[in-house]
C-alpha cells in the first residue's frame, strides 16, 4: 500500500515533514528560521518564507521567497494594497528543489540588482502531484 493518500485528501505526513525539513534548510541559508515559513499542502503544494530584509528599490515592502512544486523558487514583495504578492523574479534553473545555497545566491543577486540568476517568467519544471518522487528527493 502506498504511503500517500489521495490528492483530494491532502499530502501525507511523511511528505509534509520532509518538505518542512527542506524549507528549514533553505530558511537557514537565507538567515531566517522555520517559524518564518508557511506551507500550503493543497495541490499544487506551495510555501512562503518571510524575510527580514527589504530591497533598496522597494524599501516599504516586505520581501519573501515563494516555492511551489511546479515552478520552484521565486522572490516577491508584498503589494501595497494588501492584495497578492508581486513576483519580481524566478530562480533560473531546472530543479524544483534547488539547493539551499542556490536559493541564497539567487536572493543575494536580487538584493544586489543582479538579474543573472533569475528570470522574469516561470518555467514549468514538473507537473503538480506525484509527491512520492519529491519525497524520494527530499529524503
Amino acid at each position: 500500500m502506498s504511503s500517500f493518500v489521495d490528492a483530494d485528501l491532502g499530502v501525507d505526513h511523511g511528505f509534509d515533514r520532509a518538505l518542512r525539513g527542506y524549507l528549514a534548510r533553505v530558511a537557514a541559508a537565507v538567515g531566517v528560521g522555520l517559524e518564518s515559513c508557511t506551507v500550503d499542502l493543497d495541490v499544487p503544494v506551495s510555501a512562503y518564507v518571510a524575510l527580514d530584509r527589504r530591497l533598496e528599490r522597494f524599501p516599504d515592502r516586505d520581501l519573501a521567497l515563494l516555492w511551489d512544486e511546479v515552478h520552484g523558487w521565486s522572490a516577491a514583495i508584498e503589494a501595497s494594497c494588501g492584495e497578492d504578492l508581486i513576483v519580481l523574479a524566478y530562480l533560473d534553473g531546472d530543479d524544483v528543489l534547488a539547493e539551499p545555497a542556490a536559493v541564497e545566491r539567487f536572493l543575494g543577486a536580487l538584493r544586489a540588482a543582479d538579474h543573472s540568476l533569475g528570470r522574469p517568467d516561470p518555467r514549468k519544471l514538473r507537473r503538480a502531484g506525484g509527491h512520492d518522487e519529491l519525497l524520494e528527493r527530499l529524503a
